[in-house]
């Protein structure tokens, strides 16, 4: 099993993504539809109990490598102006 490493931004849990979840919540406990707009929010998934969101940034993300050194490069000024996290994470 090998190890590979990961980068995606991450957008805590502001006063927007709490009014959402609320949302999301009150339909959930309705039993009736997400609203489209919520849904596309939360890109489809349900939000759960975490504290804010991952977000795909493939756009801002280069792999980079030197003198047998590799690993990534991240963008900052083509990253998402909400995304005020960059997680990098390996798993295995």
């Amino acid at each position: 099993m090998g190890m590979s490493t990961h980068v995606v931004g991450f957008k805590p849990a502001d006063a927007k993504w709490k009014k959402m979840k609320a949302v999301w919540d009150a339909c959930d406990e309705a039993d009736t539809d997400i609203p489209e707009s919520v849904e596309a929010f939360f890109g489809g998934e349900n939000p759960g109990d975490r504290p804010g969101m991952s977000v795909n940034i493939e756009k801002a993300i280069t792999r980079w490598g030197d003198d047998g050194c590799s690993g990534y490069e991240v963008d900052v000024t083509k990253l998402p102006k909400d995304v005020t996290v960059v997680r990098f994470y390996n798993s295995w």
